[in-house]
């Protein structure tokens, strides 16, 4: 068996990944940090993990983590990761980072919006973890930088139309939705229940930080700079994303050339589903899975594609998309632990 460390189990995000790793075939979870719950059993942090997960949390320490991990999973805020992650890829661990640090080629577009990086020189071996669009590069690699939630959702309907040249690349509008769970645990004003309840509300509307990230990653599709227009929104669910993309088509397309391009694009790709003509996606139907749903619409009159696609912001935009990667850098089969059925309500 395959040992596995989270790095940071207490947030949502590690959480999911513990959640995952626990009915993983090919996984044996050793190690489990947190600052805040050093010395508190996993379970008694989230109740509902009792008779899956008997591991007890314990402060971060290179030697014992190094000691009892193949594979480790770093699920920090930005700028903790930079910190650590060097000396763990020096000790020879596969790791894949759920923070922003890794995520970027330039440093310049990190710093614009987060600090200083403090490990520039792994920038140009971590592979920006879009496991759909960057597989080979993850097969490979010894340090993943996974994406952001909003990204995942941008992303991966857009890529296979900027790669053919499908679009009008000065004209893309991504509007955003995300359940409150991906803003974190850590306690917010903005997040309280009475905040956050029977309120729908964009926000950071002029300088998301995952703006940048998708902005490079576009622009490498491309082949020329992008610069889209990004608007988030907060909604009242607790998990779930959705993001509906508009954009000019650079030529009279139809909607069948464009549906077909998403197809073919991800004919080998387990966890992308492409709807058919005249069905959209909801975040209901992908909730606890790996899944990313696309549907499309064309409107004739402005020649406009409108593209919706939807995600778990935990899994597919976090935690599953993680241990996907994981699965890529071991050799597995992707789709190893993550065959996990929709819930139908």
């Amino acid at each position: 068996m395959i040992r596995a460390g989270v790095i940071g189990a207490n947030g949502y995000a590690g959480a999911e990944v513990v959640r995952i790793l626990a009915g993983h075939p090919s996984i044996t979870l050793t190690v489990l940090t947190s600052r805040q719950y050093a010395g508190v059993a996993f379970d008694q942090i989230y109740p509902a993990m009792s008779g899956w997960v008997d591991l007890v949390c314990e402060e971060f320490d290179y030697d014992r983590i190094c000691d009892r991990t193949d594979v480790i999973f770093t699920a920090l805020p930005h700028k903790l990761p930079m910190e650590i992650v060097p000396e763990l890829v020096r000790r020879g661990k596969k790791v894949i980072d759920l923070s922003a640090d890794f995520r970027y080629s330039d440093p310049d577009r990190y710093e614009s919006d987060y600090q200083p990086h403090t490990a520039k020189d792994l920038l140009k071996n971590a592979v920006y973890g879009l496991s759909e669009v960057n597989t080979d590069e993850v097969r490979k690699a010894d340090l993943v930088g996974n994406p952001g939630c909003y990204p995942t959702s941008v992303l991966l309907p857009l890529i296979p139309l900027l790669k053919h040249k499908m679009l009008a690349t000065d004209s893309i509008i991504a509007d955003s939705k995300s359940g409150v769970s991906g803003a974190g645990r850590s306690l917010s004003l903005t997040t309280h229940f009475c905040e956050a309840n029977e309120s729908f509300k964009p926000y950071k509307v002029e300088g998301h930080r995952h703006k940048s990230e998708m902005d490079e990653v576009l622009s490498i599709a491309a082949e020329e700079e992008i610069n889209i227009t990004f608007v988030p929104h907060l909604v009242p669910i607790t998990r779930g994303m959705e993001t509906t993309t508009y954009a000019q088509l650079d030529k009279s397309r139809g909607y069948t050339e464009i549906h077909n391009r998403i197809v073919d694009y991800y004919s080998d790709s387990p966890f992308i589903r492409v709807l058919d003509r005249g069905k959209f996606p909801d975040t209901r139907s992908v909730k606890g899975t790996n899944y990313c749903d696309i549907g499309l619409a064309v409107d004739k009159a402005k020649q406009r594609i409108i593209i919706m696609s939807v995600i778990d912001n935990l899994v597919k935009g976090a935690a599953g998309q993680a241990v996907q990667n994981m699965n890529l850098m071991l050799g597995l089969e992707e789709t190893t632990g993550l065959n996990i059925p929709p819930f139908p309500l």
